[in-house]
């Protein structure tokens, strides 16, 4: 039988973010995160990160955006912070604006609505709208590709949970591919008009919102 009890497990990133001093100053931003983007601050020498956005030391992203998604990321440098903004147990709610292939039917809106299985489990009631294209939106680079021949849907989708990229699974279930993913908002949270690649301060509005009051343990 093999022995366990000299084996060294490496620390949860629960227990890593408890062992993190508290800041003198708590900090929150938000990064309108660009396509092509990886949401950490290293890479290899070719790659785009969040260090090309973000010179402040010490502070982490509040949980994931794909490489190949955009928008809205929040950053701390509080670990308590960190972890209440992405725990699942407080389901905070996450809108994306979501360009779809072709023109998703009634039937498909609602499969989305109640919750659609996927590999690993159903997913929960979500809310989903049929939308213009955004107001203000900027260009992608490189561009999404196109088809004259199908068109396309915006949607606004909002879940309070986060598979592994679930919002372009939730689409691919049924049969309209995501072909562009922004994520307009967390909780209160919004874009509002923040650029690709632009930062924007939120530490003096944290204790506006009742939801963050792991500031004032």
């Amino acid at each position: 039988m093999r022995n366990h009890s000299n084996i060294q497990r490496r620390p949860s990133r629960q227990r890593q973010q408890k062992r993190r001093p508290t800041p003198s100053s708590i900090r929150l931003i938000a990064l309108n995160k660009p396509f092509n983007t990886l949401c950490q601050f290293t890479g290899e020498a070719d790659d785009i990160t969040l260090a090309n956005f973000v010179s402040e030391a010490d502070i982490y992203p509040a949980g994931r955006l794909d490489k190949d998604s955009e928008g809205l990321l929040l950053l701390t440098n509080y670990g308590k912070l960190q972890a209440r903004l992405t725990d699942p147990e407080h389901k905070l709610p996450k809108t994306y604006w979501v360009l779809v292939e072709g023109e998703p039917t009634e039937q498909a809106l609602k499969q989305l609505r109640d919750g659609v299985t996927l590999s690993d489990g159903r997913t929960r009631p979500a809310t989903v709208t049929v939308i213009e294209e955004p107001n203000g939106l900027w260009e992608r680079d490189p561009p999404v590709r196109i088809r004259k021949s199908i068109r396309d849907t915006w949607l606004e989708l909002t879940i309070h949970e986060g598979k592994n990229r679930q919002v372009r699974r939730m689409t691919a279930a049924v049969n309209h591919p995501t072909l562009r993913l922004i994520r307009a908002s967390i909780g209160p949270f919004q874009l509002n008009g923040l650029a690709p690649g632009e930062i924007r301060d939120l530490s003096d509005s944290i204790e506006d919102f009742s939801l963050l009051d792991v500031t004032k343990k």
